[in-house]
């Protein structure tokens, strides 16, 4: 049985593919986006590692599906109905899971289920506590610099018009978690004094 080679030495130039087979500089910004999707997902396998509660971490198994599928959505532009190449990138786009309004609600019902025991919170809190916490607050602002990067986007090319809505959500729904973490190990939120 043959086996695929990690490397295909495409990128040796300085390019990439997205879906569909349209060619691309590694820095160009919807590459920058999808990366940061990337190394979201990486960020919530740390969080994932360090998590023993099994709501918190059936959330986050869910949610490394999810920032799959919207890294996808992102490498897989939309097809304009003109476009001259629409057969080949339609095809791919065919093949996508789209995030859509379905997604941004689950994430809406995961914060309200996570917030639910929470104090209601009076004060800004230093991104810290648990180790789970920090490494939860640390997927806050990953993801926070990925809608960033959405939003940079969407001002000259397509995305899916449910994307920034489900990054902003996605956001809350990890600082809620880092609040939930501290809660069920014991450990208070650390409040933000400024000097005076």
């Amino acid at each position: 049985m043959d086996h695929m080679k990690l490397y295909t030495k495409r990128g040796d130039d300085g390019g990439t593919d997205l879906f569909g087979g349209q060619r691309v500089a590694k820095d160009d910004l919807r590459v920058e986006a999808y990366g940061t999707i990337d190394e979201l997902n990486s960020v919530l396998g740390l969080a994932a590692a360090a998590c023993t509660d099994a709501e918190l971490i059936a959330i986050l198994t869910t949610l490394q599906v999810r920032l799959f599928d919207l890294g996808a959505d992102l490498a897989t532009p939309a097809v304009a109905h003109d476009a001259s190449d629409a057969s080949a990138r339609g095809a791919a786009a065919d093949k996508v899971h789209r995030i859509d309004e379905h997604h941004v609600s689950e994430v809406e019902q995961w914060i309200d289920c996570v917030c639910e025991p929470l104090t209601p919170l009076r004060y800004f809190v230093l991104p810290g506590g648990t180790e789970l916490a920090a490494r939860l607050h640390l997927a806050r602002t990953v993801c926070r610099r990925a809608e960033r990067l959405c939003v940079h986007l969407a001002r000259s090319q397509m995305i899916g018009p449910h994307l920034i809505v489900f990054l902003n959500r996605l956001s809350d729904l990890f600082f809620a978690m880092a609040r939930r973490a501290n809660q069920l190990a014991g450990v208070a939120d650390v409040a933000w004094k400024p000097e005076r």
